[in-house]
């Protein structure tokens, strides 16, 4: 059953997992809202934001929403005519300049590091390892709008310690994922630094192990 567009109160949100819970206005059920129903918004839910849904009941009995907005956090429709294909999106956002640039250490470490030890492990794996990271993004945000199961952001950062930040960086631009949520973007600047102070360290020591 479904029903015409209601409003609540977002009283409960667990946004390491997407998902949360509203409280309607005429204090009826709380209803279950999942991220990927959330639409055209300009930053993540957070508890105390004012809802507007539509509700659908399922066949078990639990009153879900879709079709949700943020009041106050909600993009204006561009008209069709300014719509750009998905390929166009796709390279207008990929961050070429912010790349190179956070990539010139680690890429001239890398380098320095196979030239003087003969051992090509960090050149290797920096590519590798942000191919894997950023198939996991896209994996998970996948799984994100089917309300599957989630890779935890602790594998997320594993594989960005890893030397898989690069692409880590990459999917936040281009796929939109983890981008907005604070507690993960410490963690993974923080990486980043740890990367950066690393590199640092070995070329002004001289470049030895």
């Amino acid at each position: 059953m479904q029903s015409g567009l209601r409003s609540g109160k977002l009283t409960k949100w667990k946004d390491e997992r997407g998902f949360g819970f509203i409280q309607p206005v005429d204090g009826s059920q709380e209803v279950f809202l999942h991220i990927s129903e959330i639409k055209d918004a300009t930053r993540r839910p957070q508890e105390n934001d004012t809802i507007y849904y539509h509700c659908i009941v399922d066949s078990d009995g639990k009153v879900r929403a879709y079709n949700a907005f943020i009041l106050g956090a909600r993009n204006k429709s561009e008209p069709s005519s300014s719509r750009t294909k998905p390929s166009d999106a796709i390279i207008s956002s990929f961050p070429i300049v912010e790349l190179v640039l956070l990539s010139l250490l680690p890429l001239f470490g890398a380098i320095r590091f196979t030239w003087t030890t003969r051992n090509p492990i960090p050149l290797i794996l920096y590519p590798v390892m942000s191919l894997v990271t950023y198939a996991l993004y896209a994996d998970d945000k996948s799984r994100a709008k089917r309300k599957d199961w989630r890779t935890s952001e602790q594998t997320l950062h594993l594989c960005e310690l890893a030397g898989g930040w690069l692409g880590g960086f990459i999917a936040q631009r281009i796929l939109r994922h983890k981008g907005q949520k604070k507690s993960y973007q410490v963690t993974f600047w923080a990486i980043v630094i740890i990367h950066y102070v690393v590199w640092l360290f070995w070329l002004f020591s001289g470049g030895t192990l």
